[in-house]
């Protein structure tokens, strides 16, 4: 993509000179058409060099001034403007119109095929001035005050001044179409508001600077790691409760067989008399376990109680002490058929 290039006239405070002009070999039938009509006197006109000198020296004329649009705007700050019932005559003493007038600086119908406007030295003054006298006090008096608010207005009174002085509007070369006699003219199909937004745009706002923000200190949350003195994240509250492991060759079946109970209690009752038989108060039915672990948890056992038998000595004296002695329908003999079930 080519390179946008401007001739030396175009930078910011440079002076007006002749604009720079660049044709291709066969001219356009519109310029040539645009030429002849604006040309008082007739000049010959068949050759590229004769269409380029003839450009040259009508836009560099004193009067080759173009108007490229007009703003309406105010004399004075909001503040001091006339206050009427009648708005003609608010508009009449309070907006003033300024035409946004510019010159010809470069055209090029062979790359870009454009041309180049640059304001006046009028304009620029007349833009300055607004800015100054009642731009800035308008956006001043509308924003809150802080510090530096003077330097910052100052610093975009001095920035517009350079943007007003580098400003090139830069459109197509069928604008040349609206030029008139002695190279004035005006923008046709709509440019000139385009023109407008792109002087408007040159207006920048005063910005005040962001709130500061004010660090809230907020307390460290608590997390689980860190050590408290009520230890709160014990390791018994976090285990779960489990009964202890039990060997299954050492469980004891509910209801035992007599078979196996009988032959216990034989070889008790042979290895013991009945002078060291002592009877134990029946322990209650029900008793509530206690462990020292307080991990586990052990199920209430239910103790059945050891029936209080008769001894010898409380039989009557008129039987006789001996295994075949009954009491009660009780027979000594078959002691061994009973069996004592512990739970």
């Amino acid at each position: 993509m080519p390179i946008n290039l401007l001739p030396a006239s175009a930078a910011a405070f440079a002076p007006r000179s002749p604009p720079t002009v660049v044709l291709n070999t066969k001219v356009e039938p519109w310029l040539t058409q645009t030429l002849k009509r604006i040309n008082r006197v007739k000049r010959p006109l068949n050759s590229a060099p004769q269409h380029m000198r003839c450009l040259t020296e009508t836009l560099a004329a004193p009067s080759a001034l173009w108007t490229l649009c007009s703003l309406m705007l105010q004399k004075a700050p909001e503040a001091d403007l006339r206050k009427d019932s009648n708005p003609l005559v608010e508009a009449l003493f309070n907006y003033q119109l300024i035409h946004i007038e510019a010159y010809v600086v470069h055209i090029d119908l062979v790359l870009e095929n454009e041309v180049a406007f640059k304001l006046t030295p009028e304009t620029i003054e007349a833009l300055i001035e607004y800015h100054k006298d009642v731009y800035s006090v308008d956006i001043a008096a509308n924003t809150w005050d802080w510090a530096e608010k003077e330097v910052h207005v100052k610093k975009l009174q001095e920035d517009f001044v350079q943007l007003a002085n580098k400003f090139v509007y830069r459109t197509n070369a069928l604008a040349l179409e609206g030029m008139e006699d002695d190279g004035a003219g005006e923008l046709l199909m709509g440019r000139s508001e385009e023109v407008r937004n792109a002087v408007m745009a040159l207006f920048i706002p005063l910005l005040p600077p962001p709130p500061r923000v004010v660090d809230v200190v907020r307390p460290v949350p608590l997390l689980a790691s860190s050590p408290t003195p009520s230890n709160w994240w014990s390791e018994s509250t976090l285990l779960p409760s489990q009964p202890a492991p039990v060997d299954t060759w050492k469980m004891v079946p509910s209801s035992p067989s007599p078979a196996s109970s009988g032959e216990s209690f034989q070889s008790v009752w042979a290895s013991m008399g009945l002078d060291d038989l002592q009877m134990e108060s029946p322990s209650p039915a029900y008793s509530q376990p206690f462990s020292t672990s307080a991990q586990y948890y052990s199920a209430p056992q239910t103790v059945t109680p050891i029936p209080q038998l008769p001894l010898p000595s409380l039989l009557t004296g008129g039987m006789q002490c001996s295994t075949s002695a009954g009491f009660g329908g009780f027979e000594w003999d078959r002691y061994q058929d009973f069996t004592m079930a512990t739970y």
